[in-house]
C-alpha cells in the first residue's frame, strides 16, 4: 500500500478534551483541514445526514452532520465507489 503524505501545515488544532493539565499523553486533532459538504440525498428536513470532506488526497473522510464536531470516518479513496455502489443496491 503505497504512503499518502498531507501537508497539515495550515490546520488548526485542538487539543482533546481528555487532556488535562498534567502534561500527560494527549492527542490533538486537526480542525477545519477539510472541506466538508452534505450528501446529495440529505434534504432540509434534519433528517440521518452524511458530510463527506473533499480535497484529501487518497482517502475520503466521513461524519455524521448533525455531530460535526464528532468523530470521522476515513475511508481509502479506492474503496469507497464500490462501498457507495454497495450500498445503493442494498
Amino acid at each position: 500500500m503505497a504512503s499518502i503524505h498531507l501537508d497539515l501545515g495550515t490546520a488548526t488544532w485542538r487539543k482533546s478534551s481528555h487532556s488535562n493539565g498534567d502534561g500527560g499523553n494527549c492527542l490533538e486533532v486537526a480542525q477545519n483541514f477539510a472541506r466538508w459538504r452534505k450528501s446529495s440525498y440529505s434534504n432540509g428536513s434534519g433528517g440521518d445526514c452524511l458530510e463527506v470532506a473533499d480535497g484529501v488526497p487518497g482517502l475520503v473522510p466521513v461524519r455524521d452532520s448533525k455531530r460535526p464536531d464528532g468523530p470521522a470516518l476515513v475511508v481509502q479513496a479506492a474503496a469507497w465507489a464500490p462501498f457507495v455502489e454497495s450500498v445503493k443496491a442494498s
